[in-house]
């Protein structure tokens, strides 16, 4: 392809990424590091016959020259990076160098917000993935298996969970999981405790929460598989039959290397995903026991008051964990690309 007719095919390519993702990046890391500026105040002293008395105000004036002379906020550094609502740098210095032993230094940085919301948010991030990938495949294989006249069926309902919006499943659930709901009444009978609630315990909350993140993320990966098995060469898979090879020798030695780029591609998509999680812990009232750092942020940019520096700080941090996140994995993918060419 020519030069000239590359650039005028990747151009609009180009700039709708410098549009809607260049630009806005730059612009929350511009946020995270200047903070509004305060409100400039006046005091205004009146007195009458029976005394004098001071009146605090806002200037309105001052406060907009200074907004008008830096529109950006006043410069904060690395400072909003470092304060107790994020890195909290202090305070964990101070709690390693206090520290009894390592249990005793997780417990307390697990009390400052950014490190719990991490917690969180990696623990869904590394058990939902490879679970929704186990199951996907599963479904995938026992739908493929099935007659054809009962296909569309079973893949109409599997893909029921990926249908229903993210809000309105982890509801739907939420509901389910309540001492009055189905879920929590039959639980209630299984263990003989009336008291049992899964929403009382942060542990039993966790575990709601990655059961809905299977659940809602496994269809995804059931139709990716899906289709790559009917990519699967027949050839190979009728030349291991002959040669003796089990069902599970089949899929170890057929099956599974053939779909290793597509477990790849869906590895990578759902790591991003579950590394965002927000909607479960919306949908299921859990913030009291689970946040993530996009709930954080929702947190933030929320209320009144609205935190616009510390939510892109937020931003921020969270768009690096996921490039680290990614990063083994497309540099895996990088070396098996050269390899092959």
């Amino acid at each position: 392809m020519k030069h000239k007719t590359f650039f005028w095919f990747i151009l609009p390519t180009a700039l709708a990424m410098l549009l809607f993702i260049a630009l806005p990046i730059v612009s929350v890391v511009i946020q995270s590091i200047f903070t509004p500026h305060e409100q400039v105040l006046k005091v205004v002293e009146s007195c009458d016959p029976f005394g004098c008395k001071e009146t605090t105000s806002v200037d309105q004036e001052a406060t907009q020259k200074l907004r008008d002379a830096k529109p950006l906020g006043q410069f904060a550094g690395l400072a909003i990076y470092r304060d107790r609502g994020h890195l909290a740098v202090d305070e964990v210095k101070a709690a390693w160098q206090t520290r009894e032993g390592l249990k005793d230094f997780f417990k307390t940085i697990n009390n400052l917000p950014f490190y719990r919301a991490m917690g969180f948010t990696l623990t869904f991030t590394f058990v939902v993935t490879p679970l929704l990938i186990v199951f996907g495949f599963v479904i995938a294989l026992a739908v493929n298996s099935l007659h054809r006249h009962l296909k569309g069926l079973a893949i109409f309902f599997s893909l029921l969970p990926m249908i229903v919006t993210p809000l309105i499943g982890s509801l739907i659930l939420f509901w389910m999981v309540d001492s009055r709901g189905i879920v929590g009444t039959a639980l209630q009978w299984l263990f003989s405790d009336p008291n049992l609630s899964l929403k009382a315990s942060t542990g039993y909350t966790w575990i709601m929460l990655i059961v809905y993140g299977v659940w809602h993320a496994a269809p995804f990966a059931f139709v990716v598989f899906y289709a790559g098995l009917q990519t699967l060469p027949q050839d190979t898979l009728e030349s291991s039959m002959i040669d003796g090879a089990s069902r599970w020798q089949q899929i170890r030695y057929v099956v599974i290397p053939h779909l290793m780029p597509l477990v790849t591609f869906v590895a990578l998509m759902q790591l991003m995903d579950n590394f965002r999680v927000f909607e479960p812990i919306v949908g299921f009232n859990a913030q009291a026991h689970a946040t993530s750092l996009s709930w954080i942020i929702f947190n933030d940019l929320g209320g009144e008051t609205r935190a616009l520096s510390s939510a892109a700080t937020t931003s921020v941090l969270t768009i690096m964990g996921v490039a680290i996140l990614l990063s083994p994995v497309l540099i895996r993918t990088w070396h098996d690309f050269k390899v092959k060419h």
